[in-house]
């Protein structure tokens, strides 16, 4: 990288009214040289909140790298107040190998907030968790659906948080599910750590999808005008998200060839027959149906599925939405 390395990321001493991109050394790899991760910092010149922005924590999951890229781009630095931290990639191993792991096979989100000591990913994490994301006072941390999978625009948030909830509801996906964080991830550690924290899911994984990508970020914009970061433009926010109480995945109780036949953010009637499974030979061994009314959040789309293999993503719609939504978001 063309851009200076830095082995602490010192915030309040960067100059205000410019955007820094800075390349922050982690760890070291096998032959003693660093491993940096990017990271882009527009601070403002007047003080306020830290927004964080994280994408790739999964190494496969693009789009929320442009996501940042398009934030970035419409940033004028004069009229922020506060100053906006952006992780393009946070899993550079991954990332690198075209791969959702690390190097050494871990879910890095499963890890957060890390350790001093352990195997390299495990420190990985807690060098950035410590060193990067405690500074934050709200984090968007921007991921996509896993291989063989596809997602709607959606996020996850615990919604008891009107904070939190705001956020999810400003960032205008097609759906908003009700997601207490646990095992590891970087969103629970924040939440852990006092910071407000949202997970936006953008669509699928190794890919740029521009539409998707475009409304993410007009989302993120929203987002930190409603935190009085950046000024708030005048912008078509589209319909309001599908509010779901919870969510669930199903599986195949046994392998063969898998048909989904539903589209994403459908709503499918308890009862419906979602999905089949056929033998090599084209005869139906199972179908699915659906477990309760529903919305379809993300299903796979690999035919090739072994006994266990996901099938859909199924969110419950909530009864009564205004038990998640802040009253004057409501419209």
């Amino acid at each position: 990288m063309s851009v200076p390395t830095i082995h602490e990321l010192d915030i309040e001493g960067l100059e205000s009214g410019k955007i820094h991109r800075l390349a922050l050394a982690l760890v070291e790899n096998g032959m003693g040289e660093s491993v940096r991760i990017p990271v882009m910092v527009a601070k403002g010149r007047r003080p306020g909140p830290v927004a964080g922005i994280t994408a790739a924590v999964h190494g496969n999951e693009v789009n929320g790298i442009r996501t940042i890229h398009r934030v970035f781009r419409d940033f004028d630095v004069d009229r922020l107040r506060g100053t906006v931290v952006a992780v393009p990639v946070v899993n550079v191993m991954g990332f690198l190998l075209h791969q959702r792991r690390t190097d050494d096979g871990a879910d890095l989100n499963h890890l957060f907030p890390g350790a001093p000591t352990g195997r390299e990913a495990l420190v990985y994490a807690g060098r950035f968790f410590d060193g990067v994301v405690r500074q934050f006072d709200l984090l968007l941390d921007l991921h996509t659906a896993s291989f063989g999978r596809v997602n709607c625009l959606y996020v996850r948030a615990d919604m008891r948080d009107e904070r939190v909830a705001r956020m999810a509801y400003l960032q205008r996906p097609q759906i908003v599910v009700h997601n207490p964080p646990a095992d590891g991830t970087l969103r629970g550690a924040a939440e852990d750590a006092g910071i407000c924290a949202i997970t936006v899911e953008i669509g699928n994984p190794g890919r740029f999808q521009r539409d998707i990508v475009k409304r993410a970020a007009v989302g993120l914009r929203a987002v930190l005008a409603d935190w009085k970061i950046m000024p708030k433009r005048a912008v078509k926010l589209g319909k309001p998200p599908i509010i779901c109480e919870s969510s669930q995945w199903t599986y195949a109780d046994r392998g063969g060839l898998l048909d989904v036949r539903t589209s994403l953010a459908e709503h499918i009637g308890e009862g419906q027959v979602y999905a089949t499974i056929r033998d090599v030979f084209g005869q139906e061994t199972a179908s699915y149906r659906a477990p309760f009314d529903a919305v379809v959040i993300g299903h796979s789309v690999d035919p090739v599925g072994a006994t266990g293999a996901r099938i859909a993503h199924l969110g419950r719609i909530a009864s009564d939405s205004t038990e998640f939504v802040p009253q004057d978001l409501i419209n």
